[in-house]
């Protein structure tokens, strides 16, 4: 298990350092619950070695001190275990002997006394209890009031519920389950299966069922979003920040006959498309790189088109467009727990003018009666209200369709997405 231990210490390591993504690290299952969970937990468990320490050791140190501790009070890890194999991975890392006694001496104090107390201050106790940033707990309770954000702040440390989306053009979901051996799991509409957490994600993704196209990982928040859209057989339809395809692969599996363009930024993001549409066996998508926020410089690469030139290069405008734009991550911490510690209050204004950058230059392909979705996966005001009422206020063409959409208030195993249709009128 040390090897184990090795690979998410290394992969903590980078996370901190560099800001890579724990995720995308292909560790085990074992070293993936322990890196994700001290990620989680990170502030709490440096309150928690503040609290051993009469003076903070090294970064590496500490995250061997974090990982010690995650085991022992939220894994099912016997406390000799964890002890002894946090003192050998000192050792292993070449942090000598002087850090692997710290090691040993500091876990053992903590077996011994247990969890530290708390702060007393009710914002400051929420963001160290559940390793949120004082500043966004803070924000937090000033928009929807302390008990909302408590409750906020704890689902931040939930394991996320997995679900696979069932290909209707190939199977169905009763069929799926039984073939895959999911027995008495969640479906919701009729097309989604909720994933056990004894159930491995790397098994599924060797079943030949999913090689040959029957399912894919996918929240069935996505099939919220998409239901706005209110799409028709034959549309014309525009994912505009489509990459890495999940929302176009939906829409596609829906109806063949939709004629869809995906577009992103990147063109290694598109080329990754390609071979999620050519295992689902879809045919009705096209792809092209399209930089909807582009730089002055934009005309002169072949791959990347100024928006201004857009409309003119299409026959016609859409019927539909679906806009999932960048956004801070806030409604999905839990599936991307990294992100909680990449936001500042300046990020998320930079990412609303972003965003409505977006929704301005997008727009302007829309035909006249057609339909917009404008999606993020947070719901915070500035990136989500705030936008939509500067958006049409600027463009008064545009009005609003019903409420908007948030999947995770009524249903927590959903992700945290917002989601507002807006119909052009002229």
């Amino acid at each position: 298990m040390l090897t184990e231990r090795e690979e998410a210490f290394r992969v903590l390591l980078l996370w901190l350092k560099e800001g890579s993504f724990i995720k995308e690290s292909g560790l085990s299952p074992f070293a993936m619950e322990l890196a994700l969970g001290v990620c989680r937990r990170h502030l709490y468990l440096e309150y928690f070695v503040k609290s051993l320490t009469k003076k903070l050791p090294s970064l590496e140190a500490r995250v061997i001190l974090e990982m010690g501790l995650f085991q022992m009070f939220f894994m099912d890890v016997p406390d000799y275990a964890a002890i002894n194999d946090s003192v050998e991975l000192a050792k292993s890392a070449n942090l000598g002997e002087s850090t692997a006694r710290l090691v040993n001496a500091v876990l053992r104090t903590a077996r011994r006394q247990g969890e530290p107390a708390l702060p007393p201050q009710r914002v400051r106790r929420v963001s160290v209890e559940n390793s949120v940033p004082e500043w966004l707990v803070r924000r937090w309770f000033d928009v929807y009031g302390g008990d909302r954000a408590e409750a906020l702040a704890k689902a931040t440390l939930e394991r996320p519920t997995e679900w696979i989306r069932v290909n209707l053009q190939k199977t169905s979901a009763p069929v799926l389950a039984e073939k895959i051996g999911i027995t008495g799991a969640s479906i919701l509409y009729d097309r989604f299966i909720e994933i056990q957490r004894d159930v491995g994600v790397k098994l599924l993704l060797a079943l030949p069922e999913f090689v040959k196209g029957e399912f894919s990982f996918q929240n069935p928040s996505a099939f919220e979003v998409v239901k706005l859209l209110d799409l028709k057989p034959g549309l014309k339809v525009w994912d505009a920040c489509a990459a890495p395809g999940g929302k176009t692969a939906l829409m596609a599996e829906m109806d063949s006959s939709l004629e869809i363009l995906a577009s992103d930024s990147s063109a290694s993001r598109l080329e990754k498309m390609q071979d999620l549409m050519n295992r689902l066996g879809l045919t009705n998508i096209k792809t092209e790189v399209i930089d909807l926020v582009p730089a002055q410089d934009s005309a002169t690469s072949p791959q990347h088109y100024p928006l201004s030139s857009l409309v003119s290069r299409l026959s016609s405008k859409f019927d539909r467009i679906l806009l999932d734009v960048p956004c801070s991550n806030m409604g999905v911490i839990a599936r991307r727990p990294e992100s909680v510690y990449r936001m500042t209050p300046e990020s998320i204004n930079e990412v609303a003018e972003l965003q409505f950058k977006i929704l301005e230059n997008a727009s302007a392909a829309l035909a006249p009666g057609g339909r917009l979705v404008y999606a993020t996966c947070s719901p915070d005001p500035t990136e989500t209200t705030r936008v939509i009422a500067r958006f049409v206020k600027a463009h008064p063409e545009f009005v609003k369709v019903g409420e908007p959409v948030l999947p995770g208030l009524k249903d927590s195993r959903l992700d945290g997405f917002f989601a507002q249709a807006l119909e052009y009128k002229k």
